[in-house]
């Protein structure tokens, strides 16, 4: 594995010696006024030796809760005692995060970008740095997501379970719910994937938010996950890690028409076929219909806009047949564990 042997690390053209942690800054385009710009990576390269792991934030600029994360996670007091190489970049994509944009300024999703190259669009230049000076050098990666603007997502994994290693870091990371979900063509999963780089998508909160109750379960998470990969020492864990409910498939409860929605249940809510679980109506008040569940599940994600046009996704339901009533004793205990805990 790239972490076995203890030799420097070279990031960005900067070696890092074991039993050092530096800050990188990894130049990408600069800014049209000529002001440079790069990605700041965290490198802990410990002096034993393990795998190289590299944790990842903002690949959607507007996805900030991941930035949180790892800012907290770099003080967590365990980070003293790593064994191998944490590589943490809490922003990716720079441009987005300045702008408050989900895209780059050419417009592109980044991670619908990858492998990218280093002669193409600002976007393919953007994910081949990436590529080339973090995930190839790494033997696992987490990558760090939220919902879109006025979107939300209950706390979930998705991974692709039949890659090897990609299921013990979902049954490690403590969040009660995770989709099988097949790689998207672009992104940074599959180029990883390629690589036979496993990687797990934390999703959780809406863009441009802090949602607290979100970051601790991430916080905790990742750690768990460094555990389990020998990163970090084991522990006593007082919380009981259980193993997410698996999830192979879901879909979107649309907008059955255009105006003002009511939603009637919050995210991490079991559902049941034919429940009425929101109502669009028209301003004036003269017309309302029912949005209902078409099967049974769990809501992993809503809309937070009271304003849908006809079509419009409402409602992410994910289906766990007979295993609902387990999913919602789990959704329960994992929301009174992390609300109780101190800031």
């Amino acid at each position: 594995m790239a972490g076995a042997r203890r030799e420097p690390i070279v990031i960005g053209g900067v070696s890092v010696a074991p039993g050092e942690h530096r800050t990188v800054d990894v130049p990408v385009s600069p800014l049209y006024t000529h002001d440079g710009l790069s990605i700041s990576v965290q490198v802990i390269h410990g002096s034993q030796p393990g795998p190289v792991v590299f944790i990842c934030a903002a690949i959607h600029g507007d996805e900030i809760n991941g930035v949180e994360i790892i800012r907290r996670l770099l003080k967590h007091r365990s980070l003293k005692t790593v064994r191998g190489t944490l590589l943490a970049i809490p922003i990716v994509n720079v441009y987005g995060f300045l702008n408050h944009s989900r895209y780059l300024p050419d417009g592109r999703d980044l991670n619908r970008s990858f492998p990218g190259s280093d002669a193409g669009s600002l976007a393919a230049r953007v994910a081949n740095t990436f590529l080339q000076e973090i995930v190839l050098k790494s033997d696992y990666g987490i990558d760090l997501h939220t919902g879109a603007r006025h979107r939300a997502n209950f706390p979930q994994i998705r991974a692709d379970l039949d890659m090897e290693g990609a299921r013990g870091m979902t049954e490690a990371f403590g969040v009660p719910l995770a989709l099988d979900s097949k790689i998207r063509d672009g992104s940074l999963r599959e180029a990883a994937g390629d690589a036979g780089i496993p990687v797990i998508l934390y999703e959780a909160g809406e863009a441009l938010r802090f949602e607290e109750m979100y970051i601790r379960a991430g916080v905790s998470g990742i750690v768990n996950v460094l555990r389990h990969l020998g990163v970090l020492r084991r522990s006593r864990r007082k919380y009981p890690l259980r193993p997410p409910i698996v999830s192979g498939q879901s879909s979107w409860l649309r907008a059955p028409e255009s105006g003002i929605l009511s939603t009637l249940v919050p995210l991490g809510a079991k559902v049941v076929a034919g429940q009425t679980i929101g109502v669009v109506a028209d301003p004036l008040g003269s017309r309302e219909s029912p949005l209902e569940a078409t099967h049974d599940g769990v809501v992993i994600g809503r809309t937070n806009l009271p304003l849908v046009y006809e079509g419009d996704a409402v409602f992410h339901i994910a289906r766990y047949g007979r295993r609902t009533d387990l999913v919602e004793r789990h959704v329960e205990e994992f929301q009174e564990h992390y609300e109780s805990q101190e800031p």
